[in-house]
């Protein structure tokens, strides 16, 4: 009985050190066969894993100002495509599409493009993908 134990014992200490990996639906978050769009200044570029995230200042549906959080891909995905941290800057004016979330009170969207009128710089969610 002891063996026993202690055998447990050791599985559940080394299993206490692994860390859970868990990734939540985009369904769930978004509505995924919607999109809206906004365009407004970029306050906040978070570039991390696993998804990165885009803070825009832009009107909402009442044309009141809000704060967007955009989340995008994460860090790997966007400097395969070759966005770095130092790709956007505050205050930057983007166009963004998006997947609205299921709680509008939240202005919170899922990225399907953007595109920085400045320069012309566009990223899209599929490759090749055409930005107006």
């Amino acid at each position: 009985m002891n063996g026993r134990l202690l055998i447990v014992l050791a599985i559940a200490i080394m299993g206490a050190g692994i860390t859970a990996r868990a990734h939540h639906s985009f369904a769930a978050t978004y509505h995924e066969d919607k999109t809206v769009t906004i365009q407004g200044k970029l306050v906040q570029f978070l570039f991390r894993n696993p998804h990165s995230f885009v803070h825009v200042e832009a009107p909402d549906e009442n044309g009141e100002m809000v704060r967007w959080a955009v989340e995008w891909a994460g860090v790997g995905q966007l400097t395969g495509a070759g966005i770095t941290r130092e790709t956007l800057k505050f205050g930057d004016v983007v166009v963004i599409t998006a997947n609205p979330g299921r709680n509008p009170a939240d202005h919170r969207l899922r990225m399907v493009t953007l595109k920085r009128p400045s320069d012309g710089f566009t990223w899209g969610q599929a490759p090749g993908q055409v930005v107006d």
